[in-house]
């Protein structure tokens, strides 16, 4: 039971009431028929009651491309949406592309879900990809035209006149050229490794009359410098200025022609957990073979030889249909970065609001969260209040142990520096770190090996399961005892992404969170037996939990109450969950759902689906709360945590997954729901065709979120 106050807490502030239902249903409608965005199918198979994961990826990257396209976003922001788009499809390539691959060399034919085998989806996945690469492109060369006409020119070198031609031969010869490294192919020199996502130059030189051109390669060395490289008031891509001036790397060859391709890699690999005695030496090895994993994309410029393609090909061992003929740029994520400094061509900057959580004494926030829970809905609210919770707790000298997890934990130095002045004070520091978080392994190797020299207990986590679960806890000394305080969030410990993401913070004193996030520590540290009282904890409660919930609902309709579930999860692709909540819309339940990202269940299927409906919602800000509410006749529940409804996350994760248990957070967290429900700026609505159709108007759910932390 929550602890009360006589002076609660205050909720935070309530937006502004969204657009009637009605109104917004209509608007969808009028959008529809003067041609709102709509995505590709994500049916596969039409006898399936399944959607195709591969497919509906894809679809979300769709939507994603939308806002590059919106002109509604400044010109800066298009093109980080065009950033984004091509940074996705480089992980759809590197993990669930390979993924495919490999199903197929294994001989693999058992069919996904929706009744595909891995060939066909595949061939699915090919065509699809070849035309959202160029769409992209056409995406991002419309952007920088509008960028140009603002005065923000990203130009070729034979733009520049002499002066500048003149300055950036020097820049060259003095900041990039040392960094390069011509290799040639011939007999003593073998064709050489491209590392995956490597940006390179496929160049030609002259060997002398009636002899075929020699080849060489360049690596463009995007990430040890800018791909951008500032001229004056112009801005050129690298590999243009290095093309520029291969003969001054190529000194006394004749450089006939230089041809920019990429390399895409599999980098989804697997080991054999039970077996290493040394976690943290079996990622490390993980992360060294990564970089050797086979070639599956390989893209290309439009004035390409034949010759050179199918040289590339045949040494990356690829199919044509896995070469991607493009005009460029190619790699269009590294444009994430575009060095503009152009206010007026960005969002509007946002300054969090910072709840004054000090309470009246001197026990800071420790007496605020006994009288009340506090909830905080980040990026709206600052994730400065955990971070000043963790260091508040590693310097209070009654505060005995801190116990966390963590996942991606970015580089700020706050949370490392709390951790390790608690260390260092003497206080018991668990720091379970998952090593397996992909593409974060190295950092989190390194996190793990300082915490561990400033004494703190660092654990690697279970066998077989990523712990993605966010929580930490603190045990004070009090009078009267032992007191223990929780931070339960749907996002990570990391500041940086706290200010991009939508999430969700509970700070509590709630007895019974801190004695079940106990038990859970116990469990993942000492493989006890843990029983929860409060929490359902994947995987051993949340699933059935989860099953629970929605056949309750079913008993409830069959009664004659109103019966509702509203979920909001960034993704939704297991199957039981899926059948659950079709026998919750085949026995009356009103179900929506509010699903960022791949969505494999079908809505609106006669005598299956008939009660549910699926809304995409977009926006400045990447969505990543899961809120799970269930109208319960009267008396609804709501859940949050860290699990999307997806098999990885009920059966191969630890995931925490909190009730909320004050009446005026449960209001609020049912607000948030019915404000975002009701979003037209940056929702889409899923039909029974596996179609995404854009919503029409400019009610903004994320707006009326931050305008609610600074009215006026």
């Amino acid at each position: 039971m929550t602890v009360r106050a006589e002076k609660p807490v205050s909720p935070p502030p309530e937006p502004p009431a969204p657009p009637p239902a009605r109104r917004q249903r209509k608007a969808a409608r009028q959008e529809a028929a003067g041609g709102a965005p709509r995505t590709l199918s994500t049916v596969a198979n039409p006898e399936s009651t399944f959607l195709n994961r591969e497919l509906s990826w894809l679809a979300f990257n769709e939507r994603v491309l939308a806002e590059a396209r919106d002109e509604r976003n400044p010109p800066l922001e298009r093109l980080k949406y065009a950033a984004i788009c091509g940074s996705n499809l480089d992980e759809f390539f590197m993990v669930r592309v390979a993924g495919v691959h490999r199903q197929i060399a294994a001989g693999v034919f058992t069919p996904s879900p929706d009744g595909l085998q891995p060939r066909e989806t595949l061939r699915l996945v090919r065509e699809r990809t070849h035309t959202m690469l160029r769409e992209i492109e056409k995406a991002t060369r419309a952007t920088l035209k509008v960028l140009a006409a603002h005065g923000v020119r990203l130009v070729r070198v034979a733009d520049l006149g002499k002066r500048a031609r003149a300055a950036l031969r020097e820049h060259y010869l003095t900041q990039i050229q040392p960094v390069l490294t011509p290799l040639v192919v011939d007999p003593s020199h073998p064709f050489p490794y491209l590392s995956n996502l490597s940006l390179n130059l496929a160049v030609l030189l002259d060997s002398g009359e009636g002899e075929e051109p020699d080849f060489a390669r360049v690596k463009v060395p995007v990430g040890v410098l800018p791909r951008i490289v500032p001229v004056g008031d112009a801005l050129l891509l690298l590999e243009d200025v290095i093309a520029a001036h291969l003969g001054d790397l190529f000194k006394g060859r004749t450089v006939l022609a230089a041809h920019v391709f990429r390399v895409t890699r599999n980098t989804d690999y697997e080991f054999e957990e039970e077996e290493a005695e040394d976690l943290l030496a079996t990622i490390e090895d993980g992360l060294r073979r990564r970089r050797f994993g086979s070639a599956v994309r390989l893209e290309m410029m439009g004035d390409t030889p034949p010759g050179i393609v199918t040289f590339l090909q045949e040494r990356l061992g690829l199919a044509r249909e896995d070469v991607f003929i493009l005009d460029g740029p190619l790699g269009t994520a590294d444009l994430m970065g575009f060095p503009a400094e152009r206010p007026d061509l960005s969002f509007p900057p946002y300054v969090p609001a910072v709840p004054d959580l000090d309470g009246d004494d001197d026990e800071g926030i420790f007496s605020t969260l006994r009288q009340s829970d506090v909830v905080l809905h980040h990026p709206y609210d600052g994730f400065t209040n955990v971070l000043n919770f963790l260091e508040e707790a590693s310097r209070d000298p009654q505060v005995l142990a801190i116990k966390q997890t963590l996942y991606r934990t970015g580089d700020d130095p706050r949370l490392l520096g709390a951790l390790r002045t608690a260390a260092e004070n003497g206080k018991q520091v668990v720091a379970l770190i998952e090593l397996k978080a992909r593409f974060d392994e190295q950092r989190n190797i390194s996190w793990a090996r300082k915490l561990e020299r400033a004494g703190a207990h660092v654990v690697y986590g279970m066998a077989g399961l990523k712990t993605h679960a966010k929580v930490t806890l603190v045990v004070r000394r009090e009078e009267g005892g032992l007191r223990r305080y929780v931070h339960i969030g749907t996002g990570n410990y990391n500041p940086k992404t706290a200010r991009l993401y939508t999430d969700l913070s509970l700070l509590s004193a709630d007895p019974d969170l801190g004695a079940d996030a106990a038990e859970l520590f116990n469990h993942l540290t000492g493989y006890a037996e843990a029983g929860y009282s409060r929490l359902l904890v994947a995987p051993d409660t949340a699933r059935s939990g989860f099953e629970a919930l929605l056949g309750r609902e079913v008993e409830h309709a069959q009664a004659g109450h109103d019966a509702w579930a509203r979920v909001k999860v960034n993704q939704l692709t297991d199957p039981a969950l899926i059948e659950a909540l079709y026998r919750a819309s085949r026995g009356g339940v009103r179900v929506e759902l509010i699903v960022r990202g791949v969505c494999c269940l079908r809505p609106g299927v006669p005598d299956l689906s008939e009660t549910v409906r699926v809304h995409s919602l977009l926006g400045r800000y990447l969505e990543h709360a899961r809120i799970y509410a269930f109208g319960n006749a009267g008396s609804p529940e709501v859940y949050f945590g860290s699990a999307d409804w997806m098999s990885r996350n009920l059966d191969r994760r630890v995931e925490v997954i909190a009730p909320v248990l004050d009446d005026r957070h449960r209001d609020h967290f049912l607000h948030i729901l019915e404000t975002e429900w009701a979003d037209q700026r940056g929702s889409w609505e899923l039909s029974v065709d596996g179609v995404y159709q854009k919503l029409i108007g400019d009610f903004s759910a994320q707006q009326a979120f931050a305008e609610a932390r600074h009215p006026g």
